[in-house]
């Protein structure tokens, strides 16, 4: 088997999935670029490799059980999963979802996709992580699910998200427990918030993606002795 580690980030044709998978490439990782659509991501990867990253398309749909397994026997080796993919759900004006109105059916798509999709995509990895010598998961977050700050007055948190928000909180505490049950493993899991990034899951508000994938990609290649079960954004841990 090659030394060169490897790295599969989900949502990783467009925005911030394809920077963090750009800046893990530049760092020497093989990329692994997932995408629900495999046009998109075959289109990232040749983007990719103009720009020197060794990286190949993985067709991967988080929501599917067949599709994670089919990804799954697509590696023979992995070293870092950032679990990046994620929707909003449908908002009204001002980006607000109002808990007095959801659709429910919206919020089990919501959290199908940036919860259980996330659990389905770790579970099915984590066979060929405990066999990397420094593996590392990436869940990538939110302020929004910081119930802390949500709770705060003070804190400016943006509009009331109230299927997307309480999703980004599961995926915050889910962490934790994986953080709790792999103790001892070397496998390092925490949460990383990029900011708000300027995609089209934003209308493009926000900072560049090559900005905000800086402390995923941190989280993705720490040490040995680094932290796990946290929540962190640039500026260091976020409150929960």
């Amino acid at each position: 088997m090659s030394d060169t580690k490897t790295a599969l980030v989900t949502g990783a044709n467009k925005g911030l999935g394809y920077e963090i998978a750009a800046g893990l490439g530049a760092r020497g990782y093989r990329v692994a670029v997932g995408a629900r659509d495999r046009a998109r991501g075959e289109a990232a990867v040749k983007t990719l490799h103009a720009a020197g990253v060794d990286a190949f398309a993985v067709p991967l749909d988080v929501t599917s059980d067949r599709s994670v397994a089919e990804a799954r026997h697509l590696l023979d080796r992995l070293d870092v999963l950032v679990n990046n993919a994620g929707i909003s759900g449908e908002t009204g004006p001002g980006w607000v979802q109002d808990p007095t109105t959801l659709d429910l059916d919206m919020v089990r798509g919501v959290v199908d996709t940036n919860v259980y999709g996330v659990i389905r995509v770790t579970n099915a990895m984590l066979p060929l992580l405990r066999s990397s010598p420094a593996p590392r998961i990436v869940n990538v977050s939110s302020s929004v699910g910081s119930l802390t700050w949500q709770s705060d007055p003070a804190v400016e948190v943006g509009p009331v998200m109230a299927a997307y928000s309480p999703t980004k909180s599961y995926l915050n505490a889910i962490t934790v427990h994986y953080a709790r049950q792999l103790a001892g493993t070397g496998i390092l899991i925490n949460a990383a918030c990029p900011g708000l990034v300027a995609t089209d899951f934003t209308g493009f508000q926000g900072r560049p993606p090559h900005e905000a994938a800086a402390t995923p990609i941190r989280l993705a290649t720490l040490p040995d002795d680094g932290p796990t079960g946290a929540f962190f954004n640039d500026a260091g841990v976020v409150p929960w």
